[in-house]
């Protein structure tokens, strides 16, 4: 049965971890504008982008919060532990050891691989770049190569701080690498043309984030034997039912990167950083609304598949689906108007310049209608796991392979659309995966989509109507306010932001929004007390 103090529980933390995940994107911010006003949208910053995609497979996309290792971990750990409060048992601390012996062997094959065979790899990824592209690109990829075996272990250990209820630590460790990097590009960047800077302070940085998580699994009894009993061990074998396939459905994910790597490899020099640029400024906001409610959701959905109780999860998925669109639309309406004066205020400096802020600025806004399907993917993907079903949304993943490839082709190839294309693209792919595990979900669960998407239309119409005041505000702003450049752009983004959640909030609770007026309610209780 899920109770009002779940649902007291679940927000406090999601406000906990918002705040906390805003830093660390804060952060990471600083992090990305070093690296811009040092290496602008170069080669070498293509060449460090290109090669950082198979590192970042592992250190975010299966180690990081929400990856295949966290998720696995949650899903099987908080139901072999019921008392948070008590040192693990026997056999809880013998599967960790099993597992962990496990994540270490194979990652480090994968990084012998990606170390001896990093030209051959990074030919084939970057196929239509230059030969000193590529040959730059395989020296960072060596560098970065022991990032692959930390990946894994972070994963883990983000997934029993998270049962044990412990948010904080697993969002705070990004912070780590993005300061080492921003200390290290700062202090020795002037003598570094090849850029392997970034490529030492990737690596530096994950070995600090693994550090930062290590005395706290030790705190709560924890400790690696290694453990070769493969076998035997039930649970184990349930870790790798659930992992296995998620596993893969996170690399089919980044396939689908490689795949706009080989067509962003033939466009003009500084794409894919430009690219990647535009995804980090997308994560910001993005990643703090699917970070904050789905990182304390996710146990919940654990707990309640174990209990059997289906109206709970039903509850819980709508209200947190409902609240993540809520928060996507002004975001959407804030990129789409202010995308170009945010990138110009955050990068345009140093070696990055005017045109470098179009390039990023076109990604963003053919990505920004990804938003919505994004966390929809991402809310019931977790509704899969929960059910330890990890292989249909790795399937579905798999599928849209071929779907990727092909608007590639015609986006790039037969349009011409450059840039935006590859972004427009991967928005269409993310809707045709969202649909598909919403559709299969059916197969587990019939999930209340009448009432979440009743309050979708009720917020899609006061967003076009919000975008359409805001768009209004923003011509005038042009028009009549002359501000030195930098002063101009922050007062505009204050001014039209301020606008856009003012007439988006009073137009949700004017067609009477749940989510809406559920806020309204729970700020007339605050200013009542």
């Amino acid at each position: 049965m899920t109770t009002h103090s779940d649902s007291t529980s679940v927000l406090k933390a999601a406000w906990l971890i918002a705040v906390v995940t805003i830093f660390s994107k804060l952060i990471g911010f600083v992090r990305d504008v070093v690296i811009a006003n040092y290496y602008g949208t170069s080669l070498v910053s293509d060449a460090y982008f290109y090669a950082y995609q198979i590192p970042a497979l592992a250190i975010i996309l299966l180690g990081g919060v929400g990856g295949p290792f966290h998720s696995a971990t949650v899903a099987v750990f908080s139901k072999l532990i019921p008392n948070l409060k008590e040192k693990p048992n026997f056999e809880v601390r013998k599967l960790f050891s099993t597992f962990m012996t496990g994540t270490i062997l194979l990652f480090a094959v994968l990084a012998l691989i990606c170390y001896f065979f990093a030209t051959p790899i990074m030919n084939i990824i970057v196929s239509g770049g230059s030969p000193e592209l590529i040959n730059l690109a395989a020296q960072h990829l060596k560098i970065m190569s022991p990032v692959l075996i930390i990946g894994g272990i972070v994963g883990i250990y983000y997934g029993l701080l998270v049962t044990y209820r412990y948010f904080m630590l697993p969002n705070l460790s990004p912070i780590v690498m993005s300061l080492v990097i921003i200390v290290m590009v700062i202090t020795t960047s002037k003598s570094d043309n090849a850029g392997v800077i970034l490529a030492w302070a990737t690596t530096a940085g994950a070995v600090c984030q693994f550090i930062l998580q290590y005395p706290k699994i030790r705190q709560l009894g924890f400790e690696f034997k290694p453990n070769f009993d493969f076998f035997n061990n039930i649970q184990f074998k349930n870790i790798c039912e659930l992992l296995f396939p998620a596993v893969l459905s996170s690399t089919v994910g980044q396939i689908h990167i490689y795949v706009d790597m080989f067509f962003a490899s033939s466009l003009k020099e500084g794409v894919w950083t430009a690219i990647g640029y535009a995804n980090r400024v997308f994560q910001f906001p993005v990643g703090i609304l699917v970070t904050a409610f789905l990182v304390p959701l996710f146990p919940i959905f654990s707990r309640l598949v174990a209990d059997n109780d289906l109206n709970g999860i039903k509850s819980y998925f709508n209200k947190g689906v409902g609240v993540l669109f809520f928060g996507a639309i002004p975001i959407i309406i804030g990129i789409l108007i202010l995308g170009i004066d945010g990138v110009r205020l955050v990068f345009e400096r140093g070696a990055f310049d005017t045109n470098a802020t179009f390039m990023v600025a076109e990604a963003l806004w053919f990505l920004s209608f990804s938003i919505i399907p994004y966390v929809f993917r991402d809310s019931i993907t977790r509704v899969y796991y929960s059910f330890n079903d990890s292989a249909t949304p790795f399937m579905v993943a798999f599928s849209s392979i071929v779907l990727k490839v092909l608007l590639n082709i015609l986006f790039i190839n037969k349009l011409h659309m450059g840039i935006g294309g590859i972004t427009f693209s991967t928005s269409l792919v993310t809707l045709f995966n969202a649909c598909i595990l919403g559709l299969l979900i059916s197969k587990k669960i019939k999930l209340d989509y009448a009432v979440l998407f009743k309050n979708f239309l009720k917020m899609f119409a006061a967003g076009i109507i919000t975008f359409l005041i805001c768009l209004l505000a923003s011509i005038l702003f042009d028009r009549f306010i002359d501000l030195p450049k930098y002063v101009f752009e922050s007062v505009k983004i204050l001014f039209v932001g301020f606008i856009c959640l003012g007439f988006y909030i009073w137009l949700n609770i004017l067609f009477k929004m749940e989510y809406a007026m559920e806020l309204l309610n729970r700020l007339k209780g605050k200013l009542c007390k």
